[in-house]
Parts: C-alpha cells; sequence; structure tokens
C-alpha cells in the first residue's frame, strides 16, 4: 500500500497486522481521487473510520490544508500515527481515537469526508445520516462512502444532497455532494 500521488508519491504506509482493519484497495483509491481530485486542494478533510488513514494520507499528499483521522482501534489510531510521521504530515493532522459516530457531534465542519467503516450497512448509514443531522459538511463538500456493492444508501432527509454512484467489482463508492 503506497500513497499514489503529490508530494508523498511513492511513500509506502505500514499496514495493519491482522484483518481487524481492512484497507481501501489501490484501485479504488486511485479512481476515487480521480473523482474528486478538483476538490481536493485546500481543503479540510475528515477520514472518519481511519483505519490506515491511507485516503487522508492521499489527500494531503494530494495538496489537502488539514485531515482529521477518527477511529476507536488502539492499533488503528497507532498505523495512523506512524504513516503520518512516515509521509511528513503530522503537523497537517490531528489524530483521535474515539467512537467515530458520536465524533460527528462535535459540528467540526469539513470540505471531503472519508466514510470506509467496515463493511456494515448498519454503521455506514448511521454516520451518513450523522453528519447530515449535524451539518457538518461545508456547502459544496463531498461525503464519500465505500461499501459493498450490495449497500444501498438513501438521499440524506433534507434534500440538499445529490448523489453519484460508481462500482468497482464488489466495492461501491457512493458521493453525496451538498448544494447550496
Amino acid at each position: 500500500m503506497r500513497v499514489i500521488t503529490g508530494t508523498a508519491r511513492g511513500r509506502k504506509l505500514i499496514e495493519p497486522s491482522n484483518y481487524d482493519i481492512r484497507p481501501t484497495t489501490g484501485k479504488v483509491k486511485e479512481s476515487m481521487f480521480n473523482i474528486i481530485q478538483f476538490q481536493v486542494p485546500g481543503s479540510r478533510v475528515l477520514d472518519l473510520f481511519a483505519g490506515t488513514g491511507q485516503l487522508g494520507i492521499e489527500a494531503l499528499s494530494r495538496g489537502a490544508e488539514e485531515a482529521v483521522f477518527v477511529d476507536s482501534s488502539p492499533e488503528a489510531v497507532r498505523i495512523v500515527k506512524e504513516n503520518l510521521k512516515n509521509t511528513g504530515f503530522l503537523d497537517k493532522s490531528r489524530v483521535v481515537r474515539t467512537d467515530s459516530i458520536m465524533y460527528l457531534k462535535s459540528g467540526e465542519k469539513f470540505d471531503i469526508i472519508f466514510m470506509d467503516p467496515p463493511y456494515s450497512a448498519d454503521t455506514l448509514k448511521m454516520a451518513l445520516n450523522m453528519a447530515v443531522r449535524f451539518d457538518i459538511l461545508k456547502e459544496n463538500g463531498i461525503i464519500i462512502c465505500e461499501s459493498e456493492r450490495k449497500t444501498e444508501l438513501d438521499d440524506p432527509e433534507n434534500g440538499r444532497y445529490s448523489r453519484r454512484e460508481y462500482v468497482y467489482g464488489r466495492v461501491k463508492l457512493t458521493l453525496f455532494t451538498k448544494n447550496r
């Protein structure tokens, strides 16, 4: 697992020693960043259910201003911190060990939110609904949800979001864009 492009291009990221953390595949990550490439520079990013931190680190490498990494696993937090140190992004980051769903109540605003929980439709749906309920996405921001292909996510209830879906084998990316 490596950083694809940007200032940390080619840097190897530490992977978990067990399968409690499921990193996004290189193909899906590259496709995801091709879709959002123009929104990344200067953005404030939330890597929810951070795991290895690779999505937030990729965003930082491509010019994001700041990233917040949230995970409840002590191993994930350790891996994220080590990966940030190895890529030189500690000064542009904050790592928070807490329940990801509860973190959404903080009210902090973000331009890009990555949601890649362990594949559980309920967890993803709950996180998406909480993000909308607490209005943590900035105007014209993007929420990117990674799930199993079969997972169906409803449009947020307030009608201020548009949705696009992309399928890559068994993985689906669902993007919600906050419109004015």
